[in-house]
Protein backbone atom coordinates (compact mmCIF):
# COMPACT_ATOMS: atom_id res chain seq x y z
CA UNK A 1 0.00 0.00 0.00
CA UNK A 2 1.36 3.24 -0.88
CA UNK A 3 1.83 6.16 1.57
CA UNK A 4 0.27 9.54 0.11
CA UNK A 5 1.10 12.89 1.87
CA UNK A 6 -2.27 14.83 2.72
CA UNK A 7 -2.36 18.51 0.83
CA UNK A 8 -4.90 20.15 2.38
CA UNK A 9 -5.13 22.99 -0.35
CA UNK A 10 -5.06 20.47 -3.61
CA UNK A 11 -8.82 19.91 -3.72
CA UNK A 12 -9.03 23.86 -3.75
CA UNK A 13 -6.59 24.24 -6.49
CA UNK A 14 -8.05 21.54 -8.33
CA UNK A 15 -11.93 23.23 -7.99
CA UNK A 16 -9.87 26.75 -9.17
CA UNK A 17 -8.35 24.75 -12.37
CA UNK A 18 -11.94 23.39 -13.06
CA UNK A 19 -13.62 26.74 -12.62
CA UNK A 20 -10.56 28.21 -14.79
CA UNK A 21 -11.39 25.86 -16.84
CA UNK A 22 -15.25 26.25 -17.63
CA UNK A 23 -15.04 30.04 -17.78
CA UNK A 24 -12.55 29.67 -20.35
CA UNK A 25 -14.66 27.10 -22.84
CA UNK A 26 -17.52 30.03 -21.82
CA UNK A 27 -15.72 32.54 -23.43
CA UNK A 28 -14.26 30.44 -26.97
CA UNK A 29 -17.96 29.14 -27.03
CA UNK A 30 -19.26 32.96 -27.22
CA UNK A 31 -20.10 33.54 -24.13
CA UNK A 32 -19.95 36.41 -21.88
CA UNK A 33 -16.63 37.39 -20.90
CA UNK A 34 -17.66 40.92 -19.51
CA UNK A 35 -15.68 42.19 -16.69
CA UNK A 36 -18.91 41.68 -14.30
CA UNK A 37 -18.12 38.21 -13.84
CA UNK A 38 -14.59 38.16 -12.29
CA UNK A 39 -12.72 36.33 -10.22
CA UNK A 40 -9.52 37.48 -8.45
CA UNK A 41 -6.49 35.68 -9.18
CA UNK A 42 -5.37 34.53 -5.37
CA UNK A 43 -2.23 33.11 -4.18
CA UNK A 44 -2.22 30.79 -1.05
CA UNK A 45 0.88 30.34 1.09
CA UNK A 46 1.58 28.41 4.16
CA UNK A 47 3.75 28.86 6.74
CA UNK A 48 5.12 27.15 9.73
CA UNK A 49 2.68 29.68 12.20
CA UNK A 50 0.09 30.59 9.63
CA UNK A 51 -1.67 30.69 6.01
CA UNK A 52 -1.39 33.72 3.91
CA UNK A 53 -3.86 34.73 1.24
CA UNK A 54 -3.09 37.12 -1.43
CA UNK A 55 -5.51 38.61 -3.94
CA UNK A 56 -5.05 40.42 -6.53
CA UNK A 57 -8.15 43.07 -6.48
CA UNK A 58 -6.68 46.58 -8.43
CA UNK A 59 -9.27 49.73 -8.89
CA UNK A 60 -10.94 48.36 -5.25
CA UNK A 61 -11.04 50.43 -2.35
CA UNK A 62 -10.02 49.13 0.93
CA UNK A 63 -13.57 50.05 2.06
CA UNK A 64 -15.52 47.75 -0.59
CA UNK A 65 -13.82 44.62 0.44
CA UNK A 66 -15.74 41.92 2.83
CA UNK A 67 -13.99 40.01 3.96
CA UNK A 68 -15.58 37.34 6.50
CA UNK A 69 -15.76 33.99 8.11
CA UNK A 70 -18.45 31.55 9.06
CA UNK A 71 -18.14 27.86 9.53
CA UNK A 72 -14.87 27.55 8.63
CA UNK A 73 -15.51 29.06 5.01
CA UNK A 74 -13.77 32.54 4.33
CA UNK A 75 -15.24 34.75 2.03
CA UNK A 76 -14.16 37.62 0.17
CA UNK A 77 -16.46 39.60 -1.65
CA UNK A 78 -16.89 43.28 -3.52
CA UNK A 79 -17.86 45.10 -6.56
CA UNK A 80 -14.91 46.90 -8.72
CA UNK A 81 -15.92 50.32 -10.06
CA UNK A 82 -13.98 51.95 -12.67
CA UNK A 83 -14.13 54.36 -15.12
CA UNK A 84 -11.03 56.31 -17.46
CA UNK A 85 -11.99 59.10 -19.65
CA UNK A 86 -9.94 60.36 -22.50
CA UNK A 87 -11.17 63.31 -23.95
CA UNK A 88 -9.01 65.12 -26.86
CA UNK A 89 -9.70 67.09 -30.09
CA UNK A 90 -11.76 65.29 -32.33
CA UNK A 91 -12.77 61.93 -30.23
CA UNK A 92 -13.88 60.91 -26.49
CA UNK A 93 -13.18 57.95 -24.86
CA UNK A 94 -14.84 56.74 -21.74
CA UNK A 95 -14.07 53.07 -20.37
CA UNK A 96 -15.96 51.37 -17.53
CA UNK A 97 -15.50 48.31 -15.68
CA UNK A 98 -17.95 47.56 -13.00
CA UNK A 99 -18.58 43.96 -11.47
CA UNK A 100 -18.41 42.48 -8.27
CA UNK A 101 -16.78 39.47 -7.07
CA UNK A 102 -16.91 36.59 -4.73
CA UNK A 103 -14.64 33.69 -3.69
CA UNK A 104 -14.89 31.24 -1.10
CA UNK A 105 -12.54 29.23 0.62
CA UNK A 106 -12.55 26.58 3.27
CA UNK A 107 -10.14 26.61 5.57
CA UNK A 108 -8.49 23.70 7.91
CA UNK A 109 -8.88 22.79 11.41
CA UNK A 110 -5.98 24.50 12.52
CA UNK A 111 -6.88 28.00 11.30
CA UNK A 112 -8.10 30.36 14.10
CA UNK A 113 -10.19 32.37 12.92
CA UNK A 114 -10.64 34.48 15.76
CA UNK A 115 -7.28 36.48 14.61
CA UNK A 116 -7.71 36.88 10.88
CA UNK A 117 -6.72 39.97 9.59
CA UNK A 118 -6.74 41.80 6.63
CA UNK A 119 -4.89 44.67 4.95
CA UNK A 120 -5.00 46.04 1.01
CA UNK A 121 -2.29 47.83 -0.43
CA UNK A 122 -1.99 48.87 -4.08
CA UNK A 123 -4.45 46.76 -5.19
CA UNK A 124 -3.41 43.58 -3.52
CA UNK A 125 -5.29 42.08 -0.48
CA UNK A 126 -3.61 40.22 1.76
CA UNK A 127 -5.14 38.09 4.56
CA UNK A 128 -3.51 36.71 6.97
CA UNK A 129 -4.66 32.95 9.04
CA UNK A 130 -2.87 32.43 12.22
CA UNK A 131 -2.78 28.88 12.98
CA UNK A 132 -4.16 27.72 16.55
CA UNK A 133 -1.52 26.68 18.60
CA UNK A 134 -0.81 22.49 18.59
CA UNK A 135 -2.22 20.60 21.27
CA UNK A 136 0.11 19.32 23.46
CA UNK A 137 -0.39 15.34 24.43
CA UNK A 138 -1.14 15.43 28.46
CA UNK A 139 1.08 13.27 30.81
CA UNK A 140 -1.01 11.15 32.25
CA UNK A 141 0.79 9.38 35.34
CA UNK A 142 -0.19 5.69 36.41
CA UNK A 143 -0.25 5.02 39.74
CA UNK A 144 0.44 1.28 40.77
CA UNK A 145 -1.86 0.08 43.82
CA UNK A 146 -0.52 -3.25 45.88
Amino acid sequence: MAITRYEPWSLLNQLQKELERAHEKTAVDGGSTSTAEWAPAVDIKEEADKFVLYADIPGVKPEEIDVSMEDGILTVKGEKKTEAKTETEGYKRVERTYGSFYRRFSLPDTANADAISARSKLGVLEITIPKKEAVQPKKISVSAEE
